[in-house]
Formats: structure tokens, sequence, C-alpha cells
């Protein structure tokens, strides 16, 4: 190798060759942009000139921040009369210590409108408050309602039920007796239009008598008028849905005279 040629691995050569790393030079560009920007910004807070109200509340905070001095008249008289930096006020040092603290007001509302305000909002959340109490309570009222409607309904459809079957088997037994005529009307179920027609003038002469008392009987009471008929007459119970021999075979065996002793 000449003199001349220089080492392409000694420190000289390497330093002429450029930085080729991608992106190197654009982040290096751009933080020291950031830079100079901030302290462009700085120098600007510096130089600016403070707005009346930032002085103010400077001086304020300073004042503030230091003791009231021997030269303030009000502390002069503190102190002939006995008090001492740091002591609480009051014959016997119990008082305040720190001056009040300043509530500086920055909106133009009246004295006492933030407790009228507060006064208002309180109001309205209890109001919120009770509205909602008796809202839920008046969806849980209806609920039970509900509820109540619907387990009353199901209890007479299965009333409805028992009286049917109960007629079905007292027109049965009181046939296989040779009864043709039922104790009450409404004992056997309702007869075809033909039989109505062939009895239309017997019951119109009942009409008036039989009106009232029938009017005045539920389907409760019908079933439970006609199942005592049933286990008195045919010792029958449907419930069962059994004849027994007699008296004492239905009461040794049967095990009540409702829907529910069967349950």
């Amino acid at each position: 190798m000449s003199d001349e040629e220089e080492d392409y691995m000694s420190d000289a050569f390497l330093s002429k060759i450029q930085d080729v790393k991608p992106g190197v030079n654009m982040v290096r560009r751009v933080k020291e942009a950031m830079k100079k920007e901030a302290q462009q910004k700085e120098k600007n807070i510096k130089n600016r000139q403070k707005t009346y109200k930032e002085q103010e509340k400077e001086s304020r905070e300073t004042a503030l921040q230091s003791s009231i001095s021997n030269e303030n008249k009000g502390f002069a008289l503190l102190q002939k009369m006995g008090y001492k930096a740091g002591q609480g006020l009051g014959k016997e040092g119990a008082g305040r210590v720190d001056p009040i603290p300043l509530n500086i007001k920055t909106d133009r509302g009246g004295i006492g409108m933030e407790e009228a305000k507060k006064r208002k909002a309180e109001k309205e959340l209890e109001h919120f408050r009770q509205k909602m109490r008796a809202e839920q309570q008046n969806e849980t009222k209806s609920l039970e309602d509900f509820r109540s409607r619907v387990r009353t309904e199901r209890e007479e459809r299965k009333i409805e039920g028992d009286l049917r079957r109960s007629q079905r088997s007292c027109e049965q037994l009181d046939s296989q007796k040779s009864i043709t005529v039922p104790r009450e009307d409404w004992y056997w179920p309702k007869a075809n239009a033909d039989d109505e027609e062939d009895g239309f003038k017997e019951e119109e002469e009942n009409e008036e008598k039989d009106e009232e008392e029938i009017m005045e009987l539920t389907s409760f009471d019908k079933l439970q008028i006609l199942t005592s008929y049933l286990r008195g007459v045919h010792f029958y119970c449907i419930w069962c849905g059994t004849t027994y021999n007699d008296e004492e075979d239905l009461y040794s065996n049967c095990p009540g005279d409702t829907a529910a002793d069967h349950d």
C-alpha cells in the first residue's frame, strides 16, 4: 500500500463518511427545534408585562405569607396588652392563632347566593329521591296486584271446573237412583235448548222466587253446597273420584271435603 492512499480502517477515514442511519438526522433536528421553542416561550414569559390581576395576586400571596411586623399599629396594641407572637387570642390564649383566611369572590353573585343555590339543589335532589321512591313503590304494588289478580283468576277457573264436574257427577248419580228432577236447578248441568223450551213455563213460575237466591250464590258457594250434597246423599267425593259404601267408609278413607285436603 502506498503512503498517498489512506487506510480505510483508520479513524481519519471513518470520520469523513457521512452518517447514513435512517431518521437520525430528522430526530436530532426535531429535538433541537423543540428545545429552541421552549427557550423562546420562557423568554417571552419573562419579558411579558404582568396584568393587574396577576400583580395583585402575587402581592396578596406575599403579604399573607409574611407575618405582621412590629410596625403594624394593631399588632403594637396587642403587644401592649401582653400578646406574644404565636400565641392564641383571648385571656387564656385558647383563641385563634392564624388570621382568618381570605375568600376572594370571582363572580357577581350577592352575599348568600351560594348558600341559596346549595339549598335549592339539595331540595331538588330530595324531591327527585322521593319521586323515585314513589315510582318504585307503585311498581311493586302494581306487580303485587297483578300477581294477586292472576292467582285469583286461576283459583276461580279451578272452582268453575270443579263445579262443572260436580254437576255432571250429581246428574249421573241422581239418575242411578231414579231421581228425575234435581234438588236445585243448578245441581245439574244446564239443559239443552229443547229441554229448556219444555221447562220454560215451569221456570217462569219459579223465576221471581229463585232469582234473588241464585244471584246471591257464587261459584264457590255452589261448589260447597253441591259437594256436601254428593257426600251426604251419594257418599261420593269428586276429588277422590270414588263412591264409598257408606258414611263411615267416606270419612275413614277420604282426606277431606275440600280440594286443599287432597293436595
